[in-house]
């Protein structure tokens, strides 16, 4: 079967790397699955005239509901949706994207949620059919790059600090957009630094176009938090960002509003302790104290922060843990068995 799969497609992003894996589970049996940029297209026309074309797409996938999904409303083939997490979380917000939405999963023939939370949210917000949304966590595979050097990274980002190997260094992964907030941290963090200048914040992420007001922002008031302790580092491969992730104290999430985060995934499996925002999202995959860190404020993350850095046994048991449950609850085996028997509902 020749599958159509329409996601957001920005380079070295979570959305990316989710949507190249699913392609592979899809592949594996057998099918044709070919991956386009939802942003390529400006209107359901367009796709209905690629799905047309000879040979014809016989089924389509999309993930996001309302960015990718509502491009498939005028197609004449099956199709399956893949929730986002702002889909559910944010645009169900907006009137005009919560009624399209709608028309785009009474349509498909299923629906995948990452967790029961946002399965739930589905059901509250959206007219659905319960029975035709499932239930699937991501799959995570983490991989480290051999040639990677800490210090190289750590200078590459502006600290000069000598030696490197003492910093405690958080990582925030994020792409610089809104709902990400990567700038909820950085006034406390600074703070923060001046009190212990060991103590650093490196933000990494890609660089996404509609967050030029966002990254404008930064820059105004970059050269003042160089001074300060948080630092922006250039993007990096996947295997080039999960080595600084096993180098660096903890794994940060800031975000607003998250479907299923791999970020925080990556960085259990790889065995570094997560600092998360309290949301929806982070709560239904970080357990606090057991596989993780909660914090609801920007002076809670520094209280919890402090913690992690003083207390050995308390580190070790929220590594142990994590990486316990990405192993038990986020395996490639399970997420490749349920795509595989969802695409063969479209036949």
């Amino acid at each position: 079967m020749k599958i159509l799969f329409l996601a957001c497609l920005s380079p070295k992003t979570g959305n990316h790397t989710t949507a190249e894996r699913i392609r592979s589970h899809i592949e594996s049996a057998g099918h044709t699955c070919e991956l386009r940029d939802a942003a390529d297209f400006q209107s359901p026309a367009e796709v209905a005239n690629l799905i047309s074309r000879n040979p014809p797409f016989e089924a389509a996938l999309a993930i996001h509901l309302f960015r990718a999904g509502r491009l498939l409303l005028d197609i004449q083939v099956p199709f399956g949706v893949i929730f986002g997490g702002t889909d559910i979380n944010e645009d169900v917000k907006v009137e005009k994207k919560r009624v399209v939405m709608e028309q785009v999963l009474l349509k498909a023939r299923f629906a995948v949620a990452f967790t029961d939370k946002l399965k739930e949210e589905a059901e509250l917000f959206l007219l659905s059919q319960s029975s035709k949304i499932y239930v699937q966590p991501q799959g995570i595979r983490s991989e480290v790059t051999e040639n990677f050097c800490w210090t190289d990274f750590l200078r590459s980002s502006g600290l000069s600090s000598e030696p490197v190997d003492e910093l405690r260094v958080f990582l925030l992964v994020c792409g610089l957009r809104r709902v990400k907030d990567p700038l909820y941290l950085l006034h406390v963090f600074s703070e923060w630094h001046c009190e212990n200048p060991l103590n650093v914040l490196v933000i990494i992420g890609p660089k996404w176009c509609q967050a030029k007001r966002l990254i404008l922002c930064l820059q105004l008031r970059w050269r003042h938090l160089f001074k300060a302790g948080v630092f922006l580092a250039q993007e990096r491969s996947q295997q080039e960002l999960h080595a600084a992730m096993k180098r660096c104290s903890a794994v940060v999430n800031s975000s607003v509003s998250e479907g299923m985060s791999a970020a925080i995934l990556e960085a259990m499996d790889l065995g570094v302790p997560v600092l998360a925002r309290d949301i929806p999202g982070n709560a239904a995959v970080v357990q606090h104290e057991f596989t993780g860190l909660l914090y609801s404020s920007p002076q809670e993350f520094v209280h919890q922060s402090q913690r992690l850095l003083s207390d050995p046994a308390l580190r070790e048991r929220v590594v142990r843990n994590g990486k316990l449950y990405v192993e038990e609850c986020h395996g490639l085996k399970q997420e490749r068995e349920t795509y595989q028997q969802l695409v063969n509902t479209l036949l």
